[in-house]
């Protein structure tokens, strides 16, 4: 799902990123939703809870003090097929993904070329520092408060 720009991901990455998924669910607080129609998977969303105190590694700076020091929940993939993309896939896996968290922010990185970055800033994410991936690749990192005990963030 991330072969086309800016992202240009080959098998490689695919590899890469299923031989890690085993270890990814085994992070504390680690939550997955997923989409299907008729049976087919059209988008998923995982993350898990980043501890207090903890930031992304390679970011340029810290993020405000007060989520410095909580725990969030980290939002590491959120993928819908390219051609179910505009159906609100994606907002309901965000909705599922993020409902009855105990975190009181939510984070993720963004490659600023993305097209999903409109849908994040009209959802009310916002960038707090930038980080780089392995590769070089630039990476936005956004967080989103989330309410107490529920989400109710319209997307």
């Amino acid at each position: 799902m991330y072969a086309e720009p800016p992202y240009r991901e080959g098998p490689e990455q695919v590899r890469r990123f299923a031989d890690g998924l085993p270890g990814e669910a085994m992070r504390p607080g680690f939550t997955l939703v997923t989409a299907e129609d008729e049976g087919a998977l059209v988008g998923a969303t995982y993350g898990w809870t980043m501890l207090a105190g903890r930031w992304w590694s390679r970011a340029d700076q810290c993020p405000p003090t007060d989520v410095l020091n909580a725990d969030k929940f980290a939002v590491m993939e959120w993928l819908v097929h390219p051609c179910r993309r505009g159906e609100g896939i994606g907002a309901g896996l965000i909705r599922r993904l993020l409902s009855s968290r105990p975190e009181r922010w939510a984070t993720l990185a963004s490659n600023p070329q993305a097209a999903a970055r409109d849908m994040y800033r009209r959802a009310g994410w916002r960038q707090v520092s930038a980080s780089a991936l392995p590769d070089g690749t630039p990476m936005d990192l956004l967080i989103l408060e989330l309410p107490a005990s529920s989400v109710s963030t319209q997307f």
